[in-house]
């Protein structure tokens, strides 16, 4: 019988079952990048639009100065008028009023009251007003006040009377002017 099982087993071809190979993983190749045909160059693609700087060429004096200033801020406290955590309509808007009343113990200055607004807390005079990138901003509703402007160190900030129609104008002489709009509808491709 040991015989029998032998002859058939030599008999009977021995089929192995193929190994899978490891699954690879599949990457995405890139998309292919189009070329645009080349044009010839047009007088308005010679005009090449400057680009508007995002900072102010401010000498390292006052640079220092704004970084001082940005320190400062942060240690401001939060000036509130007394009592305006009892009465909302005091303390919705944050405003200040200087407390007047003979027994204050804000105007008395004790410790577990809110600060009193002081001269000491003001930021260095020579960068008072700028934004924080370093630009003067000025209010701009026409092309011709845009015109007058230094590029280097003023920013525009578009009125809110100008309409739609004339502040894409005025943000388009601005963006050939290389001035920096500070509140543009339109963002450019690297504000994004």
């Amino acid at each position: 019988m040991a015989d029998e099982t032998r002859a058939e087993a030599e008999t009977e071809p021995v089929v192995e079952t193929p190994k899978k190979a490891p699954a690879r993983r599949r990457t995405r190749s890139p998309p292919k990048k189009e070329t645009p045909p080349k044009e010839e160059a047009s007088p308005a693609a010679t005009e090449e639009e400057t680009r508007a700087p995002r900072r102010a060429d401010l000498p390292e004096a006052k640079r220092a100065l704004l970084r001082a200033r940005t320190e400062i801020d942060r240690r401001r406290p939060l000036f509130g008028r007394q009592a305006r955590y009892r009465y909302y309509r005091i303390g919705r808007d944050m405003s200040w009023r200087a407390p007047r009343g003979l027994q204050s113990k804000q105007r008395r200055h004790y410790g577990y009251r809110p600060r009193i607004v002081r001269v000491g807390y003001r930021s260095p005079a020579q960068v008072r007003g700028l934004v924080p990138s370093g630009f003067r901003p000025v209010l701009v509703r026409t092309a011709e006040e845009l015109a007058g402007m230094n590029a280097r160190l003023e920013a525009a900030i578009i009125a809110r009377t100008v309409g739609t129609r004339r502040r894409l104008v005025l943000e388009e002489t601005a963006r050939k002017l290389g001035i920096r709009v500070l509140n543009p509808i339109v963002k450019s491709e690297r504000e994004t």
